[in-house]
């Protein structure tokens, strides 16, 4: 059976190994859309919670997507385009192609928030990234009814430290997820065997990771624009 190949806690390895080297300068702040517009977040909840219900390992998948869209020249939802005719997106490039899904969700969430908010202002970068938290925030479990596919730890349903622990008894399900902890003290030994006995830590550690990757050269101000359709820039 072949296993589910991304996994939120190997990718937070790997991004806890890779932000520290990229800079990060934004004007953002998580209240913007209160007074812009109150009902955005709850409602970009809900259809994350729907969503995730429908199919439980969509959480990670949107949280996947967040991360492919952010490490592409920043956080602009640009993974979200579609190909046109004089322009070829991330979409179909060769790490995505067949690989990063939720796109649909997206599109549902656009168009519920434009409908909640009477107006199209709510950003898709903002969505992404908005969409992604909340995944993780209702539990991001790493498996669903596909029979293709295999849980990565013990507590597919939880987002918790249980995968740490079990590479500590070197049962990590794939072979890459297993390479992070060898034994020979290395800085990601290090890391598993911290997050392996500290839940909290690892919490909060994710939780930073998570801000500073959304603070990747964001668009902010006047730069780009709130696309009406996720899929394509207004004027096409």
């Amino acid at each position: 059976m072949a296993a589910l190949r991304f996994s939120a806690l190997l990718f937070f390895i790997a991004f806890v190994a890779t932000t520290s080297l990229i800079p990060t300068s934004a004007k953002l702040t998580p209240n913007f859309y209160n007074k812009v517009c109150p009902q955005a977040l709850p409602t970009i909840r809900r259809v994350v919670k729907q969503a995730i219900h429908r199919e439980p390992r969509i959480g990670a998948s949107l949280l996947r997507l967040h991360f492919h869209d952010c490490f592409v020249n920043g956080c602009d939802g640009s993974i979200l385009l579609d190909d046109a005719a004089k322009f070829t997106g991330e979409k179909t490039a060769l790490p995505n192609a067949n690989s990063v899904r939720g796109f649909n969700v997206i599109d549902d969430i656009k168009k519920a928030v434009n409908e909640a908010c009477k107006r199209n202002v709510v950003s898709c970068a903002d969505i992404l990234a908005v969409a992604a938290r909340d995944s993780v925030n209702i539990n991001c479990p790493s498996s669903g009814g596909d029979d293709k596919i295999e849980p990565l730890d013990a507590t597919p349903r939880r987002f918790d430290t249980v995968y740490f622990k079990s590479l500590l008894k070197n049962k990590g399900l794939l072979h890459s997820d297993q390479e992070l902890f060898k034994g020979n003290g290395s800085a990601s030994d290090k890391l598993v065997h911290h997050y392996s006995s500290h839940s909290s830590a690892f919490g909060k550690d994710f939780s930073k990771s998570m801000i500073k990757m959304g603070n990747m050269k964001p668009l902010t101000g006047t730069a780009g624009e709130v696309r009406l359709n996720c899929r394509k820039i207004n004027n096409q």
